[in-house]
């Protein structure tokens, strides 16, 4: 790697032209300035995202692709496939990066050969605001649920073999199947301790899923990742019977306090 490698930005688009500016202009107000923007356009119906976006595309530093609807994922790797960057970062058109993040990935994938992923810190922005507490990256700990967003910095070398982002998951999950795809090769990854992304919130399609929603999801990361999770099949073992125990534990609290209530109110 080079000096100063080329970043390749890679934002999908669906109608979200009211919030595009933003994403850019975190972009372009960088301290570190060896980027390129690419704009996924995923199937947009809106007037004034597709108006934008064909003004966009006359930008030097911008090119937009227009493609059918297809999810995120198709998007990313549509996007990925044409950067020209070593280094890739997705970034969603309703979000925005602080100005020092590429600059702090750069500096760390430069020291630390054995990196696959840089993430950092993050805060809510919008109808919300506060810090996104998300735990810190541990392994084997991310095999129980991810704590890495998808606005993280990763080798185009490394998409690339493990055949990318899976399409199937459509708007969900892609992430946490990817970063566990990346880590099966070896890589490891790093967290830096800012506050250096900046996460929308208020305007999400998506809804909470209930439990029996995730199981589905859960079992579909499992067997995209067997070999990981079998090598480590110790640990999701200790980890089933600590959450059990502590259920049990919980379990009688809540009668030892069901007896004091009926103990009150007799």
């Amino acid at each position: 790697m080079g000096n100063f490698p080329l970043i390749s930005v890679i934002i999908p688009c669906f109608n979200y032209g009211r919030f595009l500016h933003e994403a850019i202009n975190s972009v372009i107000n960088q301290t570190y300035k060896n980027w390129e923007i690419i704009i996924v356009d995923d199937g947009s119906t809106d007037e004034f995202t597709l108006n934008l976006l064909n003004e966009l595309n006359y930008e030097r530093f911008i090119r937009v692709l227009f493609i059918e609807n297809g999810g995120p994922s198709k998007a990313r790797n549509i996007g990925i496939k044409e950067a020209h960057g070593e280094i890739i970062l997705p970034l969603d058109a309703d979000d925005k990066i602080h100005p020092d993040y590429m600059s702090s990935a750069v500096e760390l994938f430069k020291d630390k050969s054995d990196l696959g992923i840089v993430y950092c810190r993050a805060n809510f922005f919008g109808q919300k605001s506060g810090e996104w507490k998300l735990p810190k990256y541990k392994f084997p700990d991310i095999l129980l649920g991810n704590c890495i967003f998808v606005t993280s910095f990763f080798y185009k070398k490394d998409w690339i073999s493990v055949g990318g982002f899976d399409e199937t998951y459509l708007d969900e999950w892609e992430d946490y199947d990817f970063w566990l795809k990346i880590i099966a090769l070896g890589r490891n990854v790093y967290q830096i301790d800012k506050v250096l992304f900046y996460y929308r919130k208020g305007h999400e399609s998506r809804a909470v899923k209930k439990e029996k929603e995730l199981l589905p999801l859960y079992k579909k990361i499992y067997l995209s990742n067997k070999a990981l999770y079998e090598q480590n099949v110790g640990f999701i073992l200790e980890s089933y019977l600590e959450l059990r125990e502590e259920k049990l534990k919980y379990s009688s609290y809540l009668l030892n306090f069901k007896k004091i209530l009926k103990s009150i109110f007799k």
